[in-house]
């Protein structure tokens, strides 16, 4: 079976066609990044169909309901080597009006195997709450996720709100999401956007000076 049937499936909202083959996927032995990748593909059309009216919140919130039970099928899968060695934090969080969290997850999960503490906001995030976590863990790093574009306001809003707090020569902030370029970047003030979790990986170490 094809990483497009899944990514198609879960497009088109069909869920328990979505969790089977996620079922099936995992006994197999595929590699839970796979997943969670086709997962993303998959998000990123329903923003698609949500910007183009076809689809509407209630489709929103049922993507992100399809997404949850997928993560948690495939979470168990992605055990961490505990030695790996902290170099490390970043605050990350899909921004304030966005509920999709399988891009930011899949960068979580690259950030914490990478050795960074990573402290997951969740989804629709306040500018205040990233800023009151900057304060509280002293973060080297803050990511901001958001597919649709309405999250590009939210995001320069967060970034504004951190540099009003007087904290945003501590942190570098990256950027990312499905439709996030250098234009966006300008935009929101972010010191760099990545185009897929190894980027912000990278970008994470550079940052921090690691390796």
């Amino acid at each position: 079976m094809s990483q497009d049937t899944l990514v198609s499936v879960v497009a088109d909202l069909r869920e328990d066609e979505a969790l089977q083959i996620v079922k099936e996927r995992l006994a197999a032995g595929e590699n839970p990044l796979m997943i969670l990748e086709a997962s993303r593909k998959a998000v990123v059309i329903v923003g698609e169909r949500f910007e183009k009216s076809e689809y509407f919140l209630p489709d929103l919130v049922m993507a992100g309901e399809i997404l949850k039970e997928i993560a948690e099928l495939v979470k168990p899968k992605m055990e961490l080597v505990d030695e790996v060695k902290r170099v490390g934090k970043i605050v990350i969080g899909t921004v304030q009006g966005d509920i999709h969290d399988i891009g930011k997850d899949v960068v979580t999960f690259m950030l914490d195997a990478n050795g960074f503490d990573v402290y997951d906001l969740g989804i629709d995030v306040p500018p205040q709450a990233f800023v009151e976590k900057i304060r509280e863990v002293k973060p080297e790093v803050v990511a901001l996720s958001g597919l649709l574009t309405l999250a590009f306001d939210a995001m320069k809003a967060t970034v504004d709100s951190i540099t009003l707090a007087g904290l945003r020569d501590h942190v570098k902030i990256m950027i990312g999401g499905s439709q996030v370029d250098e234009r966006i970047k300008e935009y929101t003030k972010a010191d760099a956007y990545g185009s897929d979790a190894m980027a912000a990986v990278s970008l994470a170490k550079e940052w921090v000076g690691g390796t």
